[in-house]
């Protein structure tokens, strides 16, 4: 069973938003949690419902969709498509991690192959994740293993001794 990808829009055009939800509404591994209008909806939306992707306009009413990521409290940040109609803010689109920058007006596949690559980013990180996880589970268990075992028991002759594993220099069998 596939994760779906919990998703944010925010953008103050309601046909942008209208539009963004319907492309996504096609994408079986896509779930829409929240939608916002503006700078002040975005820092509360992400905080609220720590998205794993948020599609987030730049020119809005109140504040940017960059403050907006810098004035919330989360970490790590989500990861961003920007919709804008203005490219000049693409350099710094980058500084923030962003997966892509779709420039308005924009056309479906463009759409489609922006959240191509945010899913595929989204999964790297997960194994990403999950690696970090196993990893350290295995290097406390070896841990665990290495502080329990203080002594052998060692047969022979029908008698057995519990030999201190310190105490140990060779061993043959």
């Amino acid at each position: 069973l596939m994760k779906k990808i919990r998703t944010i829009i925010v953008d103050d055009e309601p046909l942008a938003r209208a539009r963004i939800r319907n492309l996504l509404e096609q994408i079986a591994y896509i779930s829409i949690i929240g939608e916002g209008k503006n700078g002040r909806e975005a820092k509360r939306l992400l905080e609220e419902y720590t998205p794993d992707l948020v599609f987030l306009d730049i020119q809005m009413p109140d504040f940017n969709g960059f403050d907006a990521l810098s004035q919330s409290d989360i970490h790590p940040l989500p990861f961003i498509i920007f919709v804008t109609a203005y490219d000049q803010y693409a350099l710094r689109a980058f500084d923030v991690h962003a997966v892509d920058y779709l420039l308005k007006p924009f056309d479906d596949e463009r759409f489609m192959q922006a959240v191509e690559h945010a899913h595929r980013q989204i999964q790297l990180n997960e194994n990403a994740l999950l690696h970090h996880k196993i990893v350290r589970l295995l290097e406390e268990h070896q841990h665990r293993q290495a502080e329990e075992l203080t002594a052998l028991e060692i047969r022979d002759k029908g008698r057995t001794a519990l030999v201190k594993v310190e105490d140990i220099y060779w061993l043959e069998a």
